[in-house]
């Protein structure tokens, strides 16, 4: 949904309370536990947060939080929804002074104990969203090398013809929210870190 004016939170409510129902906008649901379905655009990124159970207790409880949308320009309707399966959310950004409201709703929760540590979540597209698709944020905390880093990925196509024809616009979009989102995490971890000394 585009809108030359900010959606009122009211507006945002409504529109969430409809999205509860509403079917996934692709078929490949659940396909970014794997490589990601052809036909769509790949984003694939990582950032190291640190070492040590720590950081990732730090990092998880960030996730919890929704923390790697705590960056300018975005807005996470709400950050108190908790990771379950099944929740909606909606993440509203503005940009070239306009505002787009995009809903998603929760595929799976990660939480996985082994050689590798995961904790994270996926959530997929539903209708009303700019684009169709996939994305992953996990984080991770190999025991072998005690390193503790953020993934972010997804598979996307354009969701609508105004999408679609603004898509090398939408791309550039997408890979500055995956910039800011790893750099969201870093400041996260680091603020945990400080508080805790």
């Amino acid at each position: 949904m585009f809108s030359l004016l900010r959606p009122t939170e009211e507006r945002i409510r409504a529109i969430l309370a409809r999205q509860q129902a509403a079917k996934f906008s692709y078929t490949e649901v659940g396909a970014s536990r794997g490589q990601g379905p052809p036909g769509y655009a790949s984003l694939h990124n990582r950032v190291e947060l640190g070492r040590g159970s720590e950081a990732f207790a730090q990092a998880s409880e960030a996730v919890r939080q929704w923390r790697m949308f705590d960056f300018a320009g975005v807005w996470l309707c709400w950050p108190n929804v908790t990771l379950e399966s099944g929740n909606v959310v909606a993440v509203l950004l503005r940009h070239f002074g306009f505002w787009s409201l995009n809903f998603c709703r929760i595929v799976y929760v990660i939480d996985e104990d082994g050689p590798i540590r995961r904790f994270g979540f996926a959530y997929g597209t539903l209708a009303e969203h700019a684009e169709s698709g996939e994305e992953r944020f996990i984080v991770e905390w190999n025991h072998a090398s005690d390193m503790v880093s953020y993934e972010i990925s997804s598979f996307s196509r354009p969701g609508g013809l105004i999408t679609q024809v603004a898509y090398p616009i939408a791309r550039r979009l997408q890979s500055r929210f995956v910039c800011n989102s790893l750099l969201a995490m870093v400041h996260a971890v680091q603020a945990s870190d400080q508080i805790a000394k």
